[in-house]
């Protein structure tokens, strides 16, 4: 027997035998000087997650401009003032005028006052009477600061953008168009002439935003005029367009940091994604022009706690698996070879003979000799059928829940018959109660049917064969025993190997050394275990002959 471990060429070695960097680090290291560390058109993954993080933020944006909650707050805040402000004047107004007076002058004098009254600075205060005829006014100075009203670091295209999205996203505007302040408030006499608190929003002729209220003077129920208080024009566009250039800077800060934030994060998913996919593709373009020979090396990226990790280390395990199979395959074609290289050269030595044999007993013991070894070939070719269909066969096949006693039942039945002809006792020993196991009832009836022939195989007349079953918690043993010569101590770890036969000399070629490989694969393939051993009194010297064989399969229940 020729050594069986794999041999590597000392070019890559997966798995856990890393080497040294091989043409494969360098072609990796090469693409990543190309592809840069930032590099966008060659990573449409990284392009995409920027994309998918900048369209939150746009939504964001969006949502500001549809809602547009600076301008419509400060309005609501600054209508509410003016309205407070214009009762109180109306209030104090109405204690002025006579009882029983029919006219605001009867006992008031609005425009004295107006003048002794502290009102607030930034707006304008008319007083209307009964006619809708303007009796008094003042004028304030507008409160805007000089650091409010000037330039401010966004630049007014930023604010010109603003606007033209404000009014493509917000609900129609109910402001109006006046000349000015007083107009507006001329336009709302009349409404609250009806004994209304009114307010309006409008714009002035350079588009600057009013706000005016109107409220009725009453007195002994009775409307003798309306006070009106406007709003200094722009005073509450100025606040906005400070506030939403501040808004507008954070927005800009958030985009440059998602933006740097969604590269670090595409270079921590795309870069390492790409040396995977560029490993592979180096290997698939090996075998394609089967140049620079050698082992495809997937980049040790396990260490990372994510599903990249994940995926380096299953990419790994895979193409690990995947030479194993092939140097599994290699050896088995050797195997194969070898094994039928014997047979066939005994044939030709048989054949050779022959043709020279004179006497006619020895040319039928040369035509026995070539019977025998066609039917070893015969039997040979057979079982490399078998065996090599197999890893396709436990695939493709479904499992199914079955009986694992009564099939043992059946088969103990049917093989103690065969027993009984070669005077060998057959002893099953089988719980009561069923076993209910997951698998592929035919695939596991061959292997007891391997086990038990194979220990009927090695008694002689008188001696027994016994299997029994037992469980012991998660798992099901099946034992088979037998009272044969045992198995050589020097055998024990290769008589699951492919084409390894100890057998007596009488049956030499009957057997080709296949059925416990085969075995050994199905049981392995569901998830158990197999093993073989000799068995021996527990008070017996170790080193003396043994009194039987035993081989026991668990299987997962």
């Amino acid at each position: 027997m020729r050594d069986t471990r794999p041999i590597f060429d000392g070019d890559v070695v997966l798995g856990e035998d890393w080497v040294s960097p091989d043409a494969t680090d360098r072609e990796i290291r090469a693409n990543r000087a190309r592809r840069g560390y930032l590099t966008l058109n060659r990573s449409p993954l990284a392009r995409k997650i920027i994309t998918f993080n900048l369209i939150g933020l746009l939504i964001l944006i969006a949502g500001v401009f549809y809602l547009n909650p600076f301008r419509d707050s400060l309005a609501a805040q600054r209508t509410a003032a003016l309205q407070s402000e214009a009762q109180l004047i109306a209030d104090v107004l109405a204690l002025q005028v006579d009882p029983g007076a029919t006219t605001l002058s009867d006992g008031a004098d609005p425009a004295e006052t107006l003048a002794q009254l502290s009102l607030s600075d930034g707006v304008d205060v008319y007083i209307f009477d009964d006619t809708a005829t303007r009796v008094a006014r003042t004028n304030s100075p507008a409160l805007i600061d000089a650091d409010i009203a000037g330039n401010t670091v966004i630049t007014d295209l930023l604010n010109n953008m603003w606007e033209r999205m404000t009014h493509l996203l917000s609900p129609g505007s109910q402001d109006v168009t006046a000349p000015d302040g007083e107009a507006l408030a001329q336009s709302l006499v009349n409404a609250s002439l009806q004994g209304q608190t009114v307010s309006r929003a409008g714009r002035d002729a350079s588009g600057d935003t009013l706000f005016t209220v109107a409220t009725p003077i009453e007195v002994d129920g009775n409307v003798l005029g309306v006070v009106a208080v406007a709003s200094a024009a722009g005073e509450i566009d100025a606040l906005v367009r400070t506030e939403r250039e501040q808004v507008l800077q954070m927005f800009v800060i958030a985009i440059l940091v998602s933006i740097g934030l969604s590269l670090v994060l595409a270079s921590t998913i795309a870069n390492p994604l790409s040396d995977l996919a560029t490993a592979a593709e180096i290997g698939r373009d090996r075998n394609v022009r089967n140049v620079v020979p050698g082992r495809v090396r997937i980049p040790d990226l396990s260490g990372r706690p994510d599903e990249i990790g994940r995926l380096s280390g299953a990419l790994r395990g895979m193409v690990a698996a995947l030479y194993d199979r092939i140097d599994a395959n290699e050896q088995f074609a050797a195997d194969v070879s070898h094994e039928i290289k014997n047979p066939l050269a005994s044939l030709r030595s048989a054949v050779g003979t022959m043709r020279i044999a004179k006497r006619e007993d020895q040319r039928e013991k040369l035509l026995d000799v070539i019977e025998h070894d066609v039917r070893r070939l015969d039997r040979l070719v057979s079982d490399i059928s078998n065996a090599s269909r197999l890893d396709s066969e436990l695939v493709k096949e479904e499992e199914t829940a079955f009986d694992l006693l009564k099939m043992i039942e059946n088969l103990s039945m049917f093989l103690s018959e065969d027993a009984a002809k070669q005077g060998v006792d057959f002893i099953s020993d089988l719980p009561s109660e069923p076993i209910q196991i997951l698998g592929l009832e035919a695939r596991l009836a061959q292997v007891f049917v391997n086990l038990i022939t194979n220990a009927v195989s090695f008694c002689e007349p008188g001696d027994a064969v016994r299997v029994w079953v037992r469980k012991r918690s998660d798992r099901v043993l099946v034992v088979v025993e037998d009272t044969g010569p045992g198995i050589p101590e020097q055998a024990l770890t290769k008589i699951f190997n492919r084409f390894y036969s100890e057998r007596p000399v009488g049956q030499f070629g009957d057997h080709s050394g296949l059925g416990l490989a085969i075995s050994k694969q199905i049981v392995e393939a569901h998830g158990g275990v197999i093993w073989a051993e000799n068995i021996r009194p527990t008070s017996a010297d170790p080193v003396s002959e043994p009194l039987g064989a035993r081989f026991v399969v668990g299987l997962p229940v």
